[in-house]
């Protein structure tokens, strides 16, 4: 009975172990209001349609040049490419959480000992020298009965989740700058055409008043007017070339390229596209617990739940089995080679921690009520920016509409003043005013159309779109430079299972 009870107890202390699992299982921090969250801005400034793909949006503009673009950047930004490699480091911390499964401690030592032993004195004195070598094998397993290993691993998968979520959202912010800083682009473009134009325009009225002048039929106010105008619009072309410039410029770093002149940008200078919605597939709701940074936080929740458990398995004694196998030998004459095999539990619990092992549970507890409040929080925010951005398109093709009437009336305006005053029925001023307003109105036609586009870009960025990419998350060339500097086996290798879950608990643990 006793030699059965022996033989039974090992085993059931080995099942036993990993069962207990301390702390808090997780539970998605999310809020309850998103489910029946309605956005009358959101569903103003966009329209449902079967087949539609929020994952490619910026091709509702069917701009050849920014689908090259966003391609590029892809492919050579360098902020998708730390996003990339922080999932590759994620990867190895879940692959150093998942070793706790297997003995912790694995130490293989050798040594040799030269002695020279002297005896003088007594009956019979003796001189000794000889070589003792010895090798061992040290093996301890913790068993993880209270989840401390499991709770790690945990931890470390929703950390990866968490890492890959960070990884789409990159995404989703680099594609949206890239439109975003494009459209810039060609409004400055646009701007600084009109401007040209506008100064064209005022140095030939300019050159008319100087001859007027100059034979004496008109008075030195209409000259020194036409000039002051003519000189304020000339001023504000540098300003519009360096906006010009300095925009191509952070358009080609974005891209992966150094400051060039980005030639492909000539096929379409100055376009601006206007759309008068967003494309949606699925409701908002359903969108913004899409949104990668939405995501990101709930694995962030989910990976500081599972320390709470580490932390507590602390508070318990840890078993572990322990094992040694020692071979020594000798080059003394008459010394037996022995080999000694050593094994057996050993409990250890730290009774005496003065609090630090409770108070440190506490700060896990603290930072995992902090992490729930950065999920709250996140999702409050992404839905004022998706109704924000809503409201700002609906507003910003408001007053696109008044100011393309006012661009049309102030430039017929002009005509009518310039007819007049060559005819003798109008002063100067009238021209010089209409030429004023003309510039003013374009200008501002201009940028509110730009504003319009660049509303539904955030729109579309706030609702989490453009999340997913057929690229991979190393490039070629950084893949062979890290194989070539460290083993790092098949982990820099795309998963097979594609893109994480939307959800933590749909994805369970990734293990």
């Amino acid at each position: 009975m006793r030699l059965l009870s022996r033989r039974l107890f090992w085993p059931c202390m080995l099942g036993l172990a990993g069962c207990v699992r301390l702390g808090p299982g997780f539970q998605s921090p999310g809020e309850a209001w998103v489910d029946e969250w309605r956005s009358p801005a959101i569903e103003q400034a966009s329209e449902r349609r079967a087949g539609a793909d929020i994952r490619e949006w910026w091709r509702v503009f069917e701009d050849p040049v920014l689908d090259r673009l966003i391609a590029e950047a892809d492919a050579y930004n360098a902020n998708l490419r730390i996003a990339g490699l922080r999932v590759m480091e994620a990867r190895a911390q879940l692959g150093i959480a998942r070793s706790g499964r297997y003995p912790q401690l694995q130490q293989l030592s050798a040594d040799s000992v030269y002695l020279d032993h002297n005896e003088s004195g007594g009956r019979n004195p003796r001189d000794s020298q000889f070589w003792q070598h010895s090798l061992g094998l040290d093996v301890g397993w913790e068993l993880d009965f209270w989840g401390r290993f499991s709770r790690a691993i945990e931890s470390a998968d929703a950390a990866y989740f968490a890492a890959e979520a960070n990884y789409e959202d990159v995404l989703v912010l680099l594609r949206a700058q890239v439109a975003d800083t494009y459209f810039a682009l060609r409004t400055s473009e646009a701007r600084l055409r009109v401007a040209r134009r506008n100064a064209e325009q005022q140095k030939r009225s300019y050159e008319i008043t100087e001859r007027l002048f100059s034979s004496g039929q008109s008075d030195e106010l209409d000259l020194q007017q036409a000039k002051t105008q003519y000189l304020g619009t000339l001023s504000s072309i540098p300003d519009l070339e360096d906006q010009v410039a300095r925009t191509r410029n952070a358009l080609a770093v974005l891209v992966g390229r150094p400051p060039s002149q980005l030639p492909e940008l000539a096929e379409r200078e100055g376009l601006i596209p206007l759309v008068d919605r967003a494309v949606l597939d699925e409701v908002p709701a359903e969108l913004l617990r899409r949104r990668p940074d939405i995501r990101a936080a709930e694995y962030n929740v989910a990976a500081q739940s599972a320390l709470i458990g580490v932390a507590k398995a602390d508070l318990y004694p840890s078993l572990s089995l322990l094992g040694s196998i020692v071979w020594s030998s000798s080059t003394l004459d008459g010394a037996p080679d022995t080999l000694d095999l050593v094994g057996g539990p050993a409990l250890r619990w730290n009774i005496l921690d003065y609090g630090r092992i409770t108070n440190n549970v506490r700060v896990q507890d603290a930072r995992l009520q902090q992490l729930i409040e950065v999920y709250r929080d996140s999702v409050r925010q992404a839905a004022r920016e998706a109704d924000d951005a809503a409201r700002g398109l609906t507003k910003a093709l408001e007053r696109e509409r008044i100011l393309r009437e006012a661009a049309v009336s102030a430039e017929r305006s002009l005509t009518l003043a310039s007819a007049q005053y060559r005819e003798g029925y109008a002063d100067f001023q009238r021209v010089l005013d209409a030429q004023r307003a003309l510039l003013v109105q374009q200008d501002a036609y201009l940028v509110t159309r730009n504003g319009a586009v660049s509303n539904l870009i955030a729109l579309y960025k706030a609702l989490g779109g453009g999340w997913r990419s057929a690229q991979p998350r190393l490039d070629a060339a950084s893949r062979a430079q890290m194989q070539q500097r460290t083993d790092w086996d098949d982990l820099l290798d795309e998963p097979e299972g594609g893109s994480p879950p939307t959800s933590y608990q749909e994805g369970d643990h990734h293990e």
